[in-house]
């Protein structure tokens, strides 16, 4: 019976473009947190990654926002973050399009891993959201 105590609610997040064929949802919320599965920095359209890096960048933020907000959360609840990346190299790179999503005072823990085997992109993010205020 729904509202026992005790009883964890969890709601399931997954955007209008999730394939039901994925073994993941898009995210999973348990009462103010959201755990944002890996997302990397695929065209919705075309499935693919683009072969343009900053292309890749702004699908891949664009679609770790589009799941907060599915959850009505921000970058700013952001409490922890992975991100995986097949080039170390690109870190400052990819640095300066992270940080153009959060306010100043709110970065989130972080770890930065290299990891050569990455799906298809160069990057993929994952984390932990907690409501602001919560």
């Amino acid at each position: 019976m729904a509202g026992q105590i005790g009883e964890t609610v969890r709601r399931y997040v997954n955007l209008p473009t999730h394939s039901a064929t994925l073994p993941f949802s898009d995210g999973v919320q348990v009462g103010n947190t959201l755990y944002l599965s890996g997302r990397i920095g695929i065209d919705p359209t075309t499935g693919a990654v683009p072969a343009d890096l900053d292309h890749e960048l702004k699908l891949l933020f664009d679609g770790c926002k589009a799941v907060l907000n599915q959850a009505g959360m921000t970058f700013d609840d952001l409490v922890s973050v992975q991100i995986f990346s097949s080039d170390l190299s690109l870190w400052d790179r990819f640095n300066t399009e992270y940080l153009k999503h959060f306010s100043k005072d709110r970065l989130p823990a972080r770890a930065f891993l290299g990891s050569a085997l990455l799906a298809r992109g160069r990057f993929e993010i994952m984390g932990i959201a907690v409501k602001n205020g919560s």
